[in-house]
C-alpha cells in the first residue's frame, strides 16, 4: 500500500474519542500526515494543541467563511494570536468567501466585508510566506483568483473546488492546487474536474467530519477513505495507481513543505 496525506480535515470538529480512533488508525491506513484546518480562534487553539501532541497533525489557522463575520475586535484577536503562533502553522486556512451562506442569506450578507477579510488573510500569507487553503467555489472563485494575483500568491490550495471552465483554466495556468474528496466516487462534476486538472496539481482530502454518500453512507469520515478516491482518480486519469499515489503524495509534501 502506498502512503498518502489528508490535505484537508477539520480534526478539531471530531469528538475526543473519534480523534483517538483516527490517529491510532493512521498507520493501518498508510496516512502519514493530516492537515487540520481551523474554523475560528477557538478552533485554531484546539488544532495547535492537537499538533503539539501528535506529530502526524499539521495545523492551519484561519476563519471559515461560511458563517457570520466576526467583530473587528475578534478579527484583531485572531490575527494577533496567529502572528504569535505563525511558526507552528503549516498554512493559513481555511479562508475564503461564503458562497453557500450568502446563497441562503442573500439579503443580509455583506459580500464586500468578506472580501476585505480574505484580502487581509492573503496579505498575511504573503508577508509570512505561508501557503493558503481556500474555500472558493462557483462565482466566488474568480474573485479569489483576483486577490491571489494581487498579492502575487502562487501557493494556493482550493479545497473541494467547483467552478466553470474559464476559472479552471486560469487556476491551472497560475499553478494553483485543488484537492479531491471521496465524493469523486459518485459525483460527475468532480469526476470531470479530475479529468481536466493536471495530476501534478492534485491533492486528496476528506474534509472530515463532513459525511459522504454511496459506499460511505452512515460511516464516520476518516482518512482511509482516501484510498478509494485515489483508485477512482487513477481510473479517470487512465494511469497506474502507483503513479497516482506517488505524484499526489509528492505534490502534498512539496506544497506544505513537510
Amino acid at each position: 500500500m502506498n502512503k498518502m496525506i489528508d490535505s484537508h480535515i477539520h480534526l478539531d470538529h471530531y469528538s475526543d474519542e473519534e480523534i483517538e480512533l483516527i490517529l491510532t488508525s493512521l498507520d493501518e491506513g498508510y496516512c502519514e500526515k493530516l492537515i487540520s484546518v481551523s474554523y475560528d480562534l477557538k478552533s485554531c487553539k484546539r488544532n495547535l494543541k492537537l499538533a503539539n501532541k501528535h506529530v502526524e497533525v499539521m495545523s492551519a489557522f484561519g476563519f471559515h467563511p461560511e458563517q457570520e463575520l466576526p467583530s473587528e475586535h475578534t478579527i484583531k484577536e485572531l490575527f494577533s494570536w496567529m502572528e504569535k503562533n505563525k511558526d507552528r502553522m503549516v498554512a493559513i486556512g481555511e479562508v475564503g468567501l461564503p458562497y453557500y451562506f450568502r446563497t441562503e442569506n442573500k439579503s443580509t450578507i455583506k459580500h464586500e466585508a468578506y472580501i476585505e477579510l480574505l484580502d487581509a488573510f492573503l496579505k498575511l500569507a504573503s508577508q509570512w510566506d505561508k501557503p493558503v487553503i481556500l474555500h472558493a467555489v462557483y462565482d466566488d472563485a474568480p474573485i479569489v483568483c483576483d486577490l491571489l494575483e494581487k498579492h502575487y500568491i502562487q501557493n494556493a490550495h482550493f479545497h473541494w473546488f467547483k467552478g466553470d471552465n474559464v476559472t479552471i483554466e486560469r487556476m491551472i495556468r497560475n499553478g494553483y492546487y485543488i484537492s479531491i474528496t471521496p465524493d469523486v466516487l459518485y459525483e460527475q462534476e468532480i469526476q470531470e474536474l479530475v479529468k481536466k486538472y493536471p495530476l501534478e496539481q492534485l491533492m486528496v482530502e476528506t474534509d472530515g467530519p463532513w459525511p459522504f454518500e454511496g459506499i460511505f453512507t452512515g460511516k464516520m469520515t476518516e482518512p482511509k477513505m482516501i484510498h478509494e478516491s485515489i483508485s477512482v482518480i487513477a481510473e479517470l486519469k487512465k494511469e497506474e495507481i502507483t503513479k497516482i499515489y506517488k505524484t499526489i503524495y509528492g505534490n502534498t509534501k512539496n506544497f506544505y513543505r513537510i
